[in-house]
């Protein structure tokens, strides 16, 4: 098969060997708003993150196969996609672990003051804080029940936590809580100590969080989002935090990124902002490439 690879994929030479020994043909594009380095039509497959929002899909005459370095398929226009029987493949698994570990990072830092006391210690004050509070006996609520829903409850659950999942399938779940479909969200949110997003960008989950649904949730609530800056409307969001009607929010997804720096939330104290990056990990790559390569074997 002739495979595009483009520069969104940190291969290794080792898997490049691997790809070519097993008959692939490959070629190279760093930038993928760039071009092309060969005729559109002689690429039968891609390894790529968005490389169809700069390169028309239908100019692919040949294209049979897709593997997403990303975990969603929200950069890929999935109607053309069925409609033509290309075959897709997602990172499924590859980021599940990092996300999950940064989701009860977020948590924990809200929950401990560490803003406080980082603070502190730059300034060289021995200052204590009477208003910490542990995740023990709290409830915890996963909107998203995949790969990385399931890390991050495993997390969740292992510190003492009752954790609930919502989703638009029952994946049986067993953390403690009950399972709530999407159409009975607002009741899981009411119960909800810490709420983690990691559902996908769908026509249905766009906005899925707007005013009403941010107003489900109780005051002393943590808002973790590590799925899509949009499943949430930045301006209710905003309004929620700013009159402090949750304890607080760990944001590694915005509605539009970069966030722009006239953004109310990067100066809100109970906000945690990080720039896209919950799934960075030196074990990635391995993964990956273990996901690529099984791939590309059950299309021999």
């Amino acid at each position: 098969m002739n495979i595009l690879i483009t520069g969104s994929w940190v291969n290794n030479p080792a898997t490049i060997d691997t790809l070519e020994k097993m008959g692939h043909k490959l070629f190279f594009m760093q930038n993928e708003m760039g071009e092309m380095p060969v005729p559109y039509e002689e690429i039968e497959g891609t390894i790529c993150n968005g490389l169809f929002l700069y390169h028309h899909i239908e100019k692919f005459k040949n294209l049979k196969y897709i593997q997403l370095i990303s975990a969603g398929f929200d950069r890929v226009p999935m109607d053309y996609v069925k409609e033509k029987g290309i075959t897709i493949y997602n990172a499924r698994g590859v980021y599940s672990i990092p996300m999950a570990e940064y989701a009860l990072m977020g948590v924990l830092s809200l929950y401990k003051k560490i803003a406080f006391f980082l603070e502190n210690q730059k300034e060289h004050k021995w200052i204590k804080n009477r208003e910490l509070v542990e995740l023990y006996g709290k409830n915890a609520l996963v909107v998203g029940c995949g790969n990385v829903g399931n890390e991050c409850a495993k997390r969740f659950f292992a510190l003492g936590m009752k954790v609930y999942g919502a989703d638009i399938i029952n994946p049986n779940w067993n953390y403690g809580g009950e399972f709530y479909f999407m159409e009975n969200i607002e009741s899981a949110l009411k119960n909800a100590d810490v709420v983690v997003l990691t559902l996908p960008l769908t026509d249905e989950t766009y906005h899925l969080f707007d005013e009403k649904l941010l107003g489900c949730l109780k005051e002393t609530a943590v808002l973790v989002n590590i799925s899509r800056g949009a499943v949430i409307e930045s301006n209710a969001l905003c309004k929620v935090l700013s009159e402090e009607k949750i304890m607080g929010a760990v944001l590694d997804v915005f509605e539009e990124e970069p966030l722009s720096e006239e953004s109310p939330l990067w100066d809100m104290k109970n906000v945690i902002i990080t720039p896209h990056n919950s799934f960075v990990s030196g074990a990635n790559s391995k993964r990956l490439s273990g996901v690529v390569i099984k791939n590309l074997e059950s299309q021999e």
